[in-house]
């Protein structure tokens, strides 16, 4: 268990650095190619290296730990349960919206993000899915105490909220990563919230419902229970998922939809942890039943001579 922790750990960790370096990379070196000629011979090879390859790093490292993470809090079935749904049924989304427009609307996928599947989608872009949806998801699950409480309601809305948590990020991302001066995907038919169609979010929070619900169904006899602890990592990987798309986003001149990530998925993933965190740690003295000393008498034999 400790060695998978710190595996865990290490993809947390580089995950999180290699968005740092793909910020840099992006804002301040594209920009201004003069800086990479100042660099030393290591500098220059590892901006290329950044430039080339640095998106799918990050996207495969966030992935890694995620299911590390899941691994090591929920167990072997439950994280391929979340897992390949996740992965297949937002591929068939993506593959299916690039090829005909549905459900997010007309878009390609340009190059860096690595090998494309059916030359359509890049093979990262499901691994995005499912390491921001899994978190997502959790931090939805834990806060509604859906596995302390069960209830068809609070089943049906920790689905909502995982995919709107989901979408929020989209909110923030998509903006950015398909207008700068290095996109990453472009969208044929531009819509009217940034360049984005409004379906592209139904197309979001229909995915996201419908691979959360195929988890739930996976998990409804395997109740899951995640320590106080536990609930930092889903939200360390959220919000600093959502703090490069909002450097992204504020660079390249977008605050609008920044504040409406802020609104709608930074401030419900925060008080979902807090309410799952203190929902965690009541449990565990709740649970702590009363223990009261029990004496026994033993038969006592006295033999008279």
């Amino acid at each position: 268990m400790r060695q998978l922790v710190i595996a865990e750990r290490v993809c947390l960790i580089g995950h999180i650095v290699s968005m740092v370096f793909g910020l840099v990379g992006i804002l301040l070196v594209v920009p201004n190619a003069e800086v990479i000629l100042n660099l030393s011979e290591v500098g220059q090879t590892a901006m290329q290296w950044s430039m080339a390859g640095g998106g799918v790093v990050y996207m495969i490292l966030g992935a890694v730990a995620v299911f590390l993470y899941a691994l090591r809090t929920l167990g072997l079935g439950r994280a391929l349960a979340f897992l390949l749904p996740s992965v297949f049924i937002s591929l068939g989304s993506e593959l299916l919206g690039t090829s005909t427009g549905f459900p997010f609307g007309h878009y390609s996928y340009l190059s860096g993000l690595g090998y494309k599947i059916a030359g359509l989608v890049p093979f990262t872009i499901p691994l995005s899915w499912f390491y921001v949806g899994c978190v997502a998801y959790l931090l939805a699950r834990a806060g509604l105490e859906v596995d302390k409480k069960p209830s068809l309601w609070r089943h049906v809305g920790a689905i909502a909220l995982g995919a709107l948590l989901l979408t929020s990020w989209d909110f923030v991302l998509d903006p950015a990563m398909s207008q700068t001066s290095l996109p990453f995907w472009y969208w044929q038919q531009p819509g009217p919230f940034f360049g984005m169609p409004y379906q592209n979010f139904v197309g979001w929070m229909g995915t996201g419902s419908v691979f959360m619900t195929v988890a739930a169904l996976l998990w409804r006899n395997n109740p899951i229970t995640i320590e106080r602890s536990q609930l930092k990592v889903p939200l360390v990987v959220y919000l600093s998922n959502f703090g490069f798309a909002t450097v992204m986003s504020l660079a390249a001149g977008f605050s609008i939809p920044v504040l409406l990530g802020l609104l709608l998925g930074v401030a419900p993933a925060v008080t979902l942890w807090w309410k799952g965190a203190n929902a965690s740690t009541q449990t565990q003295f709740t649970t702590v039943e009363p223990v009261t000393p029990e004496i026994s008498v033993a038969n006592v034999k006295v033999a008279l001579k």
